[in-house]
C-alpha cells in the first residue's frame, strides 16, 4: 500500500488462496508518524483499506503510534464507522474511554471459544476492532479464522448436520443474574445486558432483539432464536458459518449454566456432542494466532471471521470497539 502504510509479511499469516490471512499493515520507514497523522492517513486511505479488510476478512496494524486507549479511540474515530451499543452481549465488560471497552474480562485461565460477535442476537457488528494496551506475560493470543472456510469443511463432512442448521437454526439459552460476574465468560449480569435496572425496559429492549425472558428468584433466562446459525456474506457471495454454537456448547459455563442446555437446533433437539467437537477441531487447524505487541491493533470484519481467546498469565489487556 502506497504512502504512510505498507503491508509486511509475519511468520504465522496463512495462505488463503490468493491472498494472507490476515493482512499486516506497518508504518512506511521513510514517513515520521505521530498519532495526529496516522489519524489524518487512516481517514485519507480508508477506501484502500476497506478493500484490502473485503478481500482478507482481517487487518493486522503494526509497529504504529497508537499507545494509549484514548489513542485507540481516537484511531477507531478516524474510521468514521457508527458505534454499536453493546447491547445482548454476553460478556462482562467496561467502558474506558469514549467508544473503547475491555474485551471479555473472564479469569486469565479460561479459553473465550470461538464466535462471531453477538451473533446470538439479531444486530450485530459488522466490524471489530481490538487493540493491545499491555502485553501478555505469556499465551493471551485471540485467534482468527475465516468463517466460509468452516462453513465449506463441515458442508462437506456433515452434510446432514448443516442441513438441519440451515433449516431450523438454532436457539440460545442463557441464565443472567442482576449483577456482573467477572469469574464467569458470559458473566453479563440482565442490568448491564439491557442498560437497565428496571425489568419492563429490559422487557421491551428484550423483544425487539427478538429475545424472551423468564424471570426466575436468581435472575433471568434469555431465550433467543430461532435465530440462523448460517447466513449469506452477498459481497463475497459466499455462505459463512455464522453463529455462536461451539462457543455456548463447550463455554457458556458458570454457576448458574449448563453448556449442554445452552444451546439447541431452532426445533428445541439437541445438538450431537462428536460433531461440535469436530467443528472445534476444525476451526483450531483453519486458525491463526498471532502473538500481542504492544499497540497492535487488529480490525476483523464480523460478517467473514470468528475469533476466539487462549488462555494466558497475565498481565494482558485488550481493548475493544464495535462498529455497525
Amino acid at each position: 500500500m502506497a504512502g504512510d502504510f505498507v503491508k509486511i509479511g509475519i511468520p504465522q499469516q496463512k495462505s488463503v488462496g490468493s491472498f494472507l490471512f490476515p493482512a499486516v499493515l506497518a508504518p512506511n520507514p521513510s514517513v515520521e508518524l505521530d498519532l495526529r497523522r496516522f489519524t489524518e492517513a487512516v481517514r485519507e486511505q480508508k477506501l484502500r483499506v476497506e478493500e484490502m479488510l473485503r478481500s482478507t476478512g482481517a487487518i493486522l496494524l503494526r509497529g504504529f503510534p497508537v499507545r494509549t486507549a484514548s489513542d485507540f479511540n481516537e484511531a477507531v474515530e478516524a474510521f468514521g464507522y457508527e458505534e454499536l451499543p453493546y447491547v445482548g452481549g454476553a460478556a462482562p465488560r467496561t467502558n474506558v474511554v469514549g467508544r473503547v471497552f475491555t474485551a471479555n474480562e473472564s479469569p486469565p485461565d479460561q479459553k473465550i471459544p470461538f464466535h462471531h460477535e453477538m451473533s446470538q442476537v439479531p444486530e450485530f457488528p459488522s466490524k471489530l476492532f481490538f487493540f493491545c494496551e499491555e502485553e501478555p506475560g505469556s499465551g493471551g493470543e485471540t485467534p482468527i479464522v475465516l468463517s466460509h472456510r468452516i462453513y465449506e469443511r463441515m458442508r462437506e463432512k456433515y452434510p446432514d448436520f448443516v442441513d438441519r442448521l440451515e433449516k431450523y437454526g438454532l436457539i440460545y439459552i442463557r441464565v443472567l443474574g442482576a449483577e456482573d460476574d467477572p469469574s464467569s465468560p458470559i458473566g453479563r449480569g440482565w442490568q448491564s445486558t439491557f442498560l437497565t435496572k428496571d425489568r419492563n425496559i429490559a422487557e421491551e429492549r428484550a423483544r425487539r432483539l427478538g429475545m424472551k425472558l423468564e424471570w426466575t428468584a436468581e435472575g433471568v433466562k434469555t431465550i433467543m432464536g430461532p435465530i440462523p446459525a448460517v447466513k449469506v456474506d452477498a459481497s463475497r457471495e459466499r455462505k459463512v458459518w455464522f453463529n455462536s454454537m461451539v462457543a455456548a456448547y463447550t463455554g457458556w459455563k458458570d454457576s448458574r449454566n449448563d453448556p449442554v442446555k445452552a444451546v439447541t437446533f431452532g426445533d428445541g433437539s439437541p445438538l450431537p456432542p462428536q460433531i461440535i467437537d469436530d467443528c472445534l477441531r476444525i476451526l483450531e487447524e483453519e486458525c491463526v494466532a498471532v502473538p500481542w505487541q504492544q499497540g497492535d491493533v487488529l480490525l476483523l470484519d464480523n460478517l467473514a471471521v470468528l475469533h476466539a481467546r487462549r488462555s494466558f498469565h497475565p498481565p494482558r489487556r485488550i481493548l475493544a470497539s464495535l462498529c455497525k
